[in-house]
């Protein structure tokens, strides 16, 4: 009881080989299945790969096993995003700074823009209304233009100078400093080296031009006192060479007032109105840097007689004279500006140019006489190395008509002349050659005899 027969067991073994036999035929009697096989190509050529470019991927790295190859790529990775990081940072950092300096830079550049270049230079003569006015320069009529919006307005009055675009003649600037940029020119920044004790002799002149020129400007109770006006003004007259201009020179260099050189070609401008306005502007600054000293060389450039002629530009140098005489002799007072001129041709001159009250004083310079040859050529001869047989009275009481100029080039000349030959020190002969010299190109290269 409780045990299978054995008979049960061997039908079941037999039964279950059966079974095992039948599936085999049936796996036998199957077909076989196809490999697989890649599609056929729809498109000629070669495809193109979706994805970053190859420029842009990360470097192939190939280690000898995986897990150094994740290791390695995952650190590329994160350097590249903490540089990236760094970069945004900074970017947001520096961002504020930079966006103010270029819209900065826009708006100036908008504002050049519309500038232009300022080529030319005009004159306000009447405001319309905020935005409009009327100018005028010097080269053609008025012009009705408009104001540009950057302008200062407050700045803008008729008569004062406005910079004009270089198309369109639109106001796009105003010269604070209305004064003609000549005017600033002629005055003298720095004083000249030479003084009183320069010039040989004319000591009365001197004198002279110290009463009318320096003693209003630095002691005016004295004239006060004496119950006289001081002097306006002084020519200085005479030959080439006698020492006008280095007389003007050692006024300016003892003087403290500002003092202003102009020669008379100057005032004689290319335009019509351009020569008075000149003068007016010469005294107006004079004026404003009172005390002052006016220096007029060569005066009878625009000073000369007035005749009825029919050249428009010996019209406008008449003008000229004329604004000349009524800035000296106007309703205005010049109370601390001193007016100097310098001529070698006075009889030239208009006679109401050189009348008392314009011009109170006319100082004369001669030409050298003994003395004061004697001490030029000391001071021209007081630096050089003069040799023993140098006898300079015998050149001094000579009956030549030398100047002070005269008597300077000889001594240059000779000093010239021993130089050439190498020589430190001036002989007799050198200054007698340098005088000759002097005298034939003082008498145009005509020798004397040549002609009965």
């Amino acid at each position: 009881m409780g045990q299978t027969p054995s008979n049960v067991n061997d039908a079941n073994q037999q039964g279950n080989q059966g079974n095992q036999e039948n599936k085999d035929k049936a796996k036998d009697q199957q077909p076989a299945k196809k490999k697989w096989e890649p599609p056929l190509p729809t498109r000629i050529g070669k495809k193109k790969r979706k994805g970053p470019s190859s420029a842009s991927k990360l470097p192939a790295i190939y280690p000898t096993t995986r897990c150094r190859l994740k290791l390695l790529k995952q650190e590329r990775i994160k350097d590249y995003l903490l540089l990236e990081e760094e970069f945004i940072v900074n970017q947001e950092r520096l961002r504020p700074e930079a966006t103010r300096e270029d819209r900065n830079e826009e708006d100036r550049s908008k504002v050049d823009d519309l500038r232009g270049s300022p080529m030319a230079v005009g004159t306000m003569e009447e405001i319309i209304d905020d935005d409009h006015a009327i100018i005028s320069t010097a080269s053609g009529p008025e012009h009705y233009v408009s104001i540009m919006s950057f302008v200062d307005k407050d700045l803008l009055e008729p008569g004062c100078q406005v910079l004009l675009h270089h198309k369109t003649q639109s106001i796009v600037g105003v010269l604070q400093d209305d004064a003609d940029p000549l005017v600033n020119v002629m005055k003298l920044e720095k004083a000249p080296t030479e003084s009183y004790a320069d010039i040989g002799g004319l000591e009365t002149q001197i004198q002279e031009i110290k009463e009318s020129v320096e003693l209003p400007l630095t002691h005016p109770e004295l004239y006060e006192e004496m119950g006289i006006k001081p002097p306006k003004g002084v020519i200085l007259y005479g030959v080439p060479g006698t020492g006008k201009t280095l007389l003007a020179k050692a006024v300016a260099n003892q003087t403290s007032a500002t003092f202003l050189r102009i020669v008379g070609s100057e005032l004689i401008q290319k335009y019509l109105g351009d020569g008075p306005k000149l003068v007016r502007e010469l005294f107006r600054v004079a004026e404003e840097h009172a005390p002052s000293i006016v220096f007029i060389d060569e005066i009878d450039a625009v000073g000369t007689k007035r005749y009825d002629s029919t050249s428009g530009g010996e019209r406008e140098i008449q003008r000229t004279m004329l604004e000349l005489l009524n800035q000296l002799d106007g309703f205005d007072t010049r109370g601390d500006v001193k007016v100097i001129m310098a001529t070698n041709r006075i009889d030239s001159l208009d006679p109401a140019l050189i009348r008392p009250g314009r011009i109170d004083r006319k100082i004369e310079f001669p030409l050298p006489d003994v003395k004061t040859k004697r001490h030029i050529f000391r001071l021209h001869t007081s630096r050089m190395s003069l040799s023993e047989d140098v006898d300079l009275e015998e050149f001094i009481l000579t009956k030549d008509d030398l100047s002070g100029a005269d008597i300077k080039a000889v001594c240059t000349e000779a000093g010239l002349l021993a130089l050439r030959e190498r020589r430190m020190r001036v002989t007799k002969a050198d200054f007698t050659s340098a005088r000759e010299k002097v005298l034939y190109s003082k008498k145009e290269g005509t020798p004397e005899g040549l002609y009965l």
